[in-house]
């Protein structure tokens, strides 16, 4: 199967699958020569056509639109919006409509056309075709004003004599129909004979004999009419010339003869050979071939005849789409009157020499031969009605349609011959803006016959597009400081649509406050200096807009980042640092964080510290600010160090700051209650028998050189008040009488006072002892020093009373030895104590007490190194000397170190977590505020107090010393730690024995060494 018979078999096909939904036919008579605006039809009345989509269910106006060709005088018209048909000012001739064509009544003249339905929902293609009626508009006429015939004179009556035949276009009984002889002078008579085809030939008869001789020409007129209403006519001038006589015509051998010759054949090609025969003989017998009178001008333009031999040839290039079938009358004369008639039908057979005729008739109106496309027009738009058609028949007249390449078009047939031209895909005019393409008609000839018709298709925009940006999100970067109107960066959007479609505006969207933008450029300015430590980063949209109907838009967001300037300098938290840190603290700990920030990012937010004016006291980390001691702290040599910081950051140049720093030192309980009153430890005081209860009888006094709640003190009698005769007050040391003294409290009392400060989280303490002579008088005091020096016996947790051997009865030459030790003792103590109290001058201040001291009653030494040492107090009462007497270590298996064992046990009160002054349960355990004036009063001991056990030659461990406090003169036995070790405060007892060896007791007969410091 060749190319040619596919296309044919497509065409078939298409033909045999048309959409009789959108393909119909309407069939309309009309008379000729109608005026204009004469109803012919109503398409939407005739087809019934509903204006609802019976798909969608939708209603619509209807378009009706008549497919014309370009050039046309369309002979009808169609309401676009009644699809009414009217007839237009181009009048309907239907002799002109249908020329060339057989007038037989049977034969239609017409004329068709087509017409759409739109829109494209309820697209149908309506084809139209309307009969032209003849009307008797034109009279009937003879070939010629005058006819002449030539009648020999020996004509017979009743012969006849053809008369050429009058024609008139209009068919029908518009046509011929009557023929009249006027004036026929009873010579001649009128006879018609119609022929099988319907036509009407006249003849003449002769009625009389004729005599040439006597009248040789008549002139007579023959009239014809048709059968119109109104009836219409014409005459000629019948004009009959009598002519000699020959008796015999001529006759041809067929009469009625039908022949075929191709379209092609070339000029000169022979028809067909006549031949006529004469009886005659001579001149008579010698045949003329002439064609007869009603031969067609045209048809005597294509052929030629031969008036001898009777020859018919082809004298001009035949056409069969032209003229398909010629009727030759040829006549055969001998000269005689009577003519031989003979009639050939020659069939000019088709040949494949026409290509195909393509009629494009648009339903879109072109504009200078281009017709305008939407891009947003469906698919199945309808574009033109393309009608082919091919002058050659049969196969050769086989047409198929198509497009020459590929395109988003195609043919859609709806009948045998023509197509809709639509869309067959949507349109881009981002694509393809223009469209020029062939459409292809070819017949089943062979060869084949092609022909072309050129369509062109443009597409116009619409705004089917937003504007893209190249990027999604556009990153940015611009220092700080920057100056207004700084130029950031151009944002550019590109829209495939075209012309005004394609004008973009750019628009910035919210949070965009510190940016112009130029609506046409894009260009993107900084409107406000940025400062990044306000804000370091912003987020905001750009919007492009088209100018399109309805605009598009779209955005894209853009991240300006602010790049960093060392514009800041370091800030510290503080402008003064305080930090707190207790005494005792090791060295290299950490006594404190300097806390310093940048505003800036980078290496100009890299911060590094250092300290400016310290001694090397401190060591300060210059990237963390952690500040670690270099020293030991004493807050008793200094409570506070204070310097400065500075800090520097990395950028360039570098930008600094200063801050100042105070260290607190914190006071620690780490040294015991110093003893000022008694003044002695071999003191006492005289309690008269006439004292009365609550007066005062003695008092204690002590001072602590630590601060706060470290130095506040509670006084106690732990031992020696078994009768329940005095009682000290805790706040302030003094003594005083519960009982009015009885004879039976005559004698020497001898009460151990504990007296403990409040330290946090050790409390430290010292024992004291305190003389009471109750008596009326104390004439004899050398008996009652005798009678201290002999308590010294005693163990602390006994009272002296329970002696077995009264101190009375003692041998005086006891109290001689110990006047004259006590005298030794003296000395070395005044030594050692003018030492002490110069290097802790400033530490008691003792003055207030030293009229206090006067009241003691110490021995009468008339030594003058005694005299020299009370002037010596009584300048400086503050600078007392400390003395400590530590028990000397003895081997636990010496027998002369025989212990005497003893407890004391303490009061109820010394066990108390309170003194009244303080609560310590409202305290917090570990929390101080800086700016409180007594720190040492947010510390609290949670130590129980143990019962203070005295075990006489218990050895004591070289590194914890048993201590007491010896006073000027004679020994006042002091318990607690050693205050020079300043030892830090881990036991959790304040008179724990592995702190403070307090079982250590009194040996009888040991001697005691001074350590001096």
């Amino acid at each position: 199967m060749d190319l040619r018979d596919f296309y044919l078999l497509a065409a078939l096909i298409a033909c045999l699958r048309l959409d009789s939904a959108i393909a119909q036919e309407l069939i309309y008579t009309i008379r000729e020569e109608l005026p204009e605006n004469v109803p012919i039809g109503n398409i939407p009345k005739d087809l019934n056509i509903s204006h609802i989509n019976a798909a969608t269910g939708t209603s619509a106006s209807l378009v009706y639109r008549l497919v014309s060709k370009a050039g046309d005088a369309p002979l009808v018209k169609v309401s676009s919006n009644t699809g009414e048909i009217f007839t237009t000012s181009n009048r309907i001739d239907r002799e002109k409509l249908c020329a060339g064509a057989s007038y037989a009544e049977e034969n239609e003249c017409f004329f068709e056309l087509e017409v759409v339905i739109l829109p494209n929902d309820f697209f149908r293609l309506i084809k139209i075709k309307i009969i032209v009626k003849d009307t008797n508009d034109n009279a009937p006429m003879f070939p010629s004003p005058v006819i002449n015939i030539s009648i020999p004179e020996n004509t017979l009556i009743n012969s006849r004599f053809p008369i050429p035949s009058a024609t008139d276009p209009d068919t029908g009984f518009n046509g011929v129909q009557h023929y009249e002889l006027l004036n026929g002078q009873s010579v001649f008579g009128l006879d018609i004979v119609e022929t099988p085809e319907g036509e009407k030939w006249p003849q003449l008869i002769v009625q009389q004999n004729l005599d040439r001789e006597q009248k040789d020409t008549y002139v007579m007129k023959i009239k014809v009419e048709d059968g119109g209403t109104p009836q219409k006519s014409s005459t000629a001038i019948l004009q009959v010339t009598v002519s000699d006589v020959n008796d015999n015509r001529p006759v041809f051998k067929e009469s009625q003869v039908e022949v075929h010759i191709p379209e092609n054949a070339p000029v000169g090609t022979s028809v067909i050979q006549l031949h006529a025969t004469d009886a005659d003989i001579g001149s008579n017998a010698e045949i003329r071939y002439i064609f007869g009178a009603q031969v067609a001008p045209a048809t005597k333009r294509f052929f030629a005849l031969n008036n001898t031999t009777g020859l018919i040839t082809v004298q001009r290039s035949l056409d069969r789409e032209e003229t398909a079938i010629h009727k030759v009358t040829v006549l055969a004369s001998d000269g005689s009157s009577t003519p031989a008639r003979a009639t050939v039908t020659i069939n000019v057979t088709d040949v494949n020499d026409n290509p195909p005729n393509i009629d494009l008739r648009y339903i879109i109106s072109p504009i200078n031969g281009t017709v305008y496309l939407s891009e947003k027009d469906p698919i199945n738009t309808k574009i033109a009605l393309i009608t082919v058609s091919d002058k050659d028949t049969d196969v050769n007249g086989k047409v198929i349609c198509f497009i020459e390449r590929e395109v988003p078009f195609h043919l859609k047939a709806v009948y045998d011959n023509q197509y809709l031209l639509e869309t067959s895909s949507l349109l881009d005019y981002e694509g393809t803006k223009e469209f020029s393409f062939k459409i292809v008609a070819s017949d089943s000839g062979k060869p084949s016959l092609n022909q072309t018709a050129l369509v062109r298709v443009k597409l116009e925009d619409e705004n089917d597009n937003p504007p893209i940006f190249s990027q999604p999100v556009i990153e940015l970067s611009v220092s700080e400081n920057n100056r207004r109107g700084l130029y950031l960066t151009t944002i550019s959007a590109t829209d495939e649509d075209s012309g005004k479609n394609a004008d973009i505006v750019y628009q910035l969207g919210p949070n965009a406050s510190f940016f112009d933008l130029d609506r046409k450029t894009g260009v993107l300015t900084a409107s406000r200096v940025f400062d990044r430590e306000e804000q370091e980063r912003f987020i905001f949209t750009v919007t492009a807009r088209d100018n399109g109907t309805p605009p598009l838009q779209s955005q894209a967001a853009v991240i300006v980042t602010v790049l960093d300037e060392n514009d800041n300098s370091p800030k510290f938290t503080h402008n003064h640092f305080q930090f707190f840190v207790s005494e005792n603290l090791p060295k290299y700990s950490t006594v404190g964080v300097i806390t310093v920030t940048d505003a800036d990012a980078g290496e100009n937010k890299a911060v590094t510290l250092s300290i400016l004016n310290d001694n090397e006291n401190f060591v300060l980390d210059p990237y963390s600010g952690v500040i670690k001691s270099n020293v030991s702290f004493d807050r008793e040599q200094q409570s506070s160090y204070t310097f400065d910081v500075k800090a520097v950051d990395g950028g360039h140049p570098p930008r600094s700051s200063t801050a100042k720093v105070t260290i607190n030192v914190m006071d620690v309980n780490d040294n015991s209650p110093v003893v000022i009153y008694p003044p002695s430890n071999t003191s006492f005081k005289l309690v008269p028998l006439s004292a009365i209860p609550g007066s005062v009888v003695a008092e204690v006094f002590a001072v602590d050189i630590d601060t706060g709640m470290n130095a506040e003190l509670k006084y106690t009698i732990v031992s020696g008040n078994n009768k329940g005769l005095f009682r000290i007050d805790p706040v302030t040391g003094n003594i005083t009488l519960e009982e009015k003294p009885t004879p039976n409290d005559v004698g020497l009392h001898r009460l151990v006072v504990n007296i403990s400060d409040l330290g946090y989280p050790k409390s430290l303490h010292t024992l004291v002892l305190v003389f009471l002579y109750v008596n009326d008088t104390a004439g004899n005091a050398s008996y009652i020093y005798d009678l201290i020096r002999r308590t010294m016996e005693t163990p602390l947790d006994r009272n002296i009373g329970d002696s077995s051997q009264p101190y009375q009865n003692e041998d005086y030459l006891t109290i001689m030895i110990a006047i004259v030790a006590g005298a030794m003792v003296v000395i070395v103590v005044i030594f050692v104590t003018v030492l002490v109290r110069c290097r802790h001058a400033s530490r008691f201040k003792a003055a207030q007490r030293s009229k206090q001291g006067a009241e003691w009653m110490s021995p009468n030494q008339e030594n003058k190194q005694n005299k020299k040492k009370k002037r010596k107090k009584r300048k400086s009462p503050k600078s007392s000397l400390l003395n400590f007497v530590t028990i000397e270590e003895s081997k636990p298996d010496d027998a002369v170190h025989e212990p005497i064992n003893g407890t004391i046990s303490l009061p109820a009160e010394l066990e108390e977590q309170s003194i009244g002054r303080f609560d310590w349960g409202t305290a917090p355990p570990s929390t101080f505020k800086p700016n409180s004036p007594d720190l040492a009063k947010h510390y609290k001991s949670a130590s129980p107090q143990s019962a203070f056990h005295l075990k006489p030659d218990t050895p004591v461990s070289v590194k914890k010393h048993h201590v007491i406090q010896e006073l000027p003169l004679d020994n006042t036995f002091v318990g607690g730690c050693d205050t020079l070790s300043k030892r830090s405060s881990t036991s959790s007892d304040h008179f724990s024995a592995s702190e403070c060896s307090s079982q250590g007791g009194f040996k009888t007969k040991g001697p005691l060494h001074t350590r001096q410091f």
